[in-house]
């Protein structure tokens, strides 16, 4: 018989939750043993939701049962959590951004290693489907070789929540949805980053910021454009992919969205001359109908293990971890490397 392991969680706000009622309801190889949270409330849901309760993170640690403890809390403490989980011979999963700045998270690293437990992020989003669509469309050069991707994610309902409104939380657009964006788009291209420039947004009034967009150049000479906003009434695509061949468009995580590609092989008739505003225009005239072809988004089947799948087969050393932490720890520096940017009002270059 298969070992099943038991996991508890502590921090049983939105993600906790959501890995206790959703994501981990359908692994036969984990169970919840129980949660932990400072706030009395909170406990109280997760007794309201059938779970055990534990009186402190010391209980946790020392329950010999427990094989996995989830952090699931405000970013600024998942250091402190995971090290004295470490210590205590669990494996440690944690919610991303894993720490707020890179030196920390080396931290962890080494008491990992120092303990040898398993030490992984929850970087879920690398299982979207519009990244995998996306993913699949660039591995397969489907619009020929990519030279410029724009990924964005846009909402008008401000920061969320209360602690990511505070910069000693770890709050911000950067660390919130940058984290995730940045790790999609690094995932996918295999290439150094040689430089980087960004702008941040304070619209709201709050000490960490609202949005930003970040430029960010590879050494293999795509250029992407990587955007957040909790201002936009009106969204833009959630990705826009041009390549030598055609361009591709994905504009929701419905996957509503199309490839157009250009007929090399026909012979198209020259564009002709359009009214546009005030003058002519050829160059921006749409091609003729022969000279392109419109395309459905290829679908996607499952092509890796789900996260906790996974955690178990690096556990049990059946397999390498998707989510590795020399990727995560590259996220967080190029996400030290944005405030920089943003701050000093500079192109930075770097190899990275």
């Amino acid at each position: 018989m298969e070992k099943k392991y038991n996991l508890a969680i502590v921090g049983y706000g939105g993600m906790g939750g959501y890995h206790a009622n959703h994501i981990l309801k359908d692994q036969p190889r984990i169970a919840i043993t129980g949660i932990y949270d400072i706030n009395p409330e909170r406990m109280e849901a997760a007794i309201t939701d059938g779970y055990q309760v534990y009186d402190s993170l010391d209980a946790i640690c020392s329950d010999e049962t427990i094989d996995i403890v989830l952090i699931a809390t405000p970013n600024d403490v998942h250091k402190e959590i995971a090290i004295r989980a470490l210590n205590a011979k669990k494996h440690v999963v944690c919610e991303k951004p894993v720490t707020i700045y890179s030196k920390d998270f080396e931290e962890m690293i080494a008491v990992a290693e120092e303990n040898n437990q398993v030490l992984m992020v929850h970087q879920n989003r690398r299982w979207d489907q519009d990244f995998l669509t996306t993913k699949k469309m660039f591995d397969e050069k489907m619009v020929g070789d990519v030279f410029q991707i724009e990924s964005r994610v846009h909402g008008a309902n401000g920061i969320p929540g209360d602690w990511r409104h505070l910069k000693e939380h770890g709050g911000g657009m950067v660390l919130d949805w940058g984290v995730h964006l940045l790790d999609q788009l690094l995932f996918m291209v295999d290439s150094k980053l040689t430089s980087v420039y960004a702008n941040l947004s304070y619209i709201l009034g709050d000490e960490v910021d609202d949005g930003f967009q970040t430029y960010l150049t590879f050494e293999n000479g795509i250029n992407a454009l990587v955007e957040v906003g909790t201002t936009n009434f009106i969204t833009l695509p959630r990705w826009y992919i041009k390549g030598t061949e055609g361009t591709a468009i994905i504009n929701d995580w419905s996957i509503n969205g199309k490839i157009v590609k250009q007929n090399s092989d026909v012979l198209a008739a020259a564009p002709k001359p359009i009214q546009a505003g005030q003058g002519l225009t050829k160059t921006m005239a749409p091609p003729s109908e022969e000279a392109t072809s419109t395309l459905a988004l290829p679908s996607v089947e499952k092509s890796m293990e789900d996260f906790y799948e996974n955690l178990v087969s690096v556990i049990e050393k059946k397999a390498e971890a998707i989510v590795k932490n020399e990727e995560v720890l590259r996220i967080l520096k190029l996400m030290e490397v944005i405030f920089k940017a943003a701050e000093n009002n500079e192109v930075i270059k770097l190899s990275l």
